[in-house]
């Protein structure tokens, strides 16, 4: 629990759990928006924060951080990124696939059964990241559909994604987004509006409630990651007891399972066998 506090103690808004706390706020979630887009928002209304889109049982389901919608409907999935993951069996960089799959299953989310497509609102998937995904120095890398043989022509599906390079050097971006990147980067106070978002994460871990809340999503996070090491475990232990050319004590040394675990896992798999 005291690693837990202090931990809760060095959050900043690059962490996941702060960075939604802090957009939940109607005043700074609204100014970023403006500012990045360079439109006028007259309010937004949130979905769940940290909302679980999971399709169906065979879906992979996705947690986002912040979704809001505007006055004009038009969707907004806000995402802080700090780390450039790679698929350790494909060695491929997730993040654009990811930004697909984000933009699928809100599609999905959006759309009700029986209404005709074009009822989906236009909608923005926007990553803020802590590095420059395309080592390109942008301050922000902004996608939509075009085509190959005609570069002007769009396809007008109203879906949008930004990569935000926090670490950027160049490229058109209001003073209040360049402060927030000095902010996300370097915890740099050089505007009202980075005050405002540092005064907010104070008031933030003042609150026992907040305090209590991260702590039992560390818990629940924890055990979340212990039960995927057991079920990798159960897993590598059944194809070594499939190959038959493994003593028991070698499966016990290799997955760190008891006797007791494997034996039962034995006689499940000689039932499924027989069934």
């Amino acid at each position: 629990m005291k690693n837990l506090a202090t931990k809760f103690e060095n959050l900043t808004i690059q962490s996941d759990f702060i960075f939604k706390k802090v957009m939940s706020r109607k005043r700074i979630c609204i100014h970023l928006l403006e500012e990045l887009l360079q439109i006028k928002i007259a309010d937004i209304s949130y979905f769940e924060a940290e909302k679980s889109l999971e399709p169906d049982y065979a879906s992979r389901g996705i947690r986002l951080d912040i979704i809001v919608a505007d006055d004009k409907n038009t969707h907004y999935n806000l995402e802080m990124q700090v780390n450039n993951i790679k698929n350790p069996n494909t060695k491929n960089y997730v993040l654009p696939k990811r930004t697909r799959y984000y933009q699928a299953l809100m599609d999905i989310d959006l759309l009700q059964k029986g209404q005709d497509y074009d009822l989906l609102p236009p909608t923005y998937i926007i990553f803020i990241c802590v590095f420059d995904f395309f080592a390109k120095g942008n301050y922000v890398y902004t996608f939509k559909k075009h085509c190959l043989e005609d570069l002007n022509l769009e396809l007008s599906d109203e879906a949008t994604t930004m990569i935000l390079n926090t670490k950027g050097s160049h490229g058109n971006i209001s003073k209040d987004i360049k402060s927030f990147y000095d902010y996300v980067n370097n915890h740099i106070i050089n505007s009202d509006f980075t005050r405002q978002i540092d005064d907010e994460i104070s008031y933030l871990k003042l609150d026992s409630k907040v305090r209590r809340e991260f702590m039992l999503l560390e818990a629940r996070l924890l055990d979340e990651r212990r039960e995927g090491r057991v079920d990798e475990k159960v897993s590598i232990a059944k194809l070594m007891l499939a190959k038959g050319c493994y003593s028991l004590q070698e499966i016990i040394e290799l997955t760190g399972l008891s006797i007791d675990d494997i034996e039962k896992l034995k006689n499940d798999m000689h039932v499924e066998k027989q069934a």
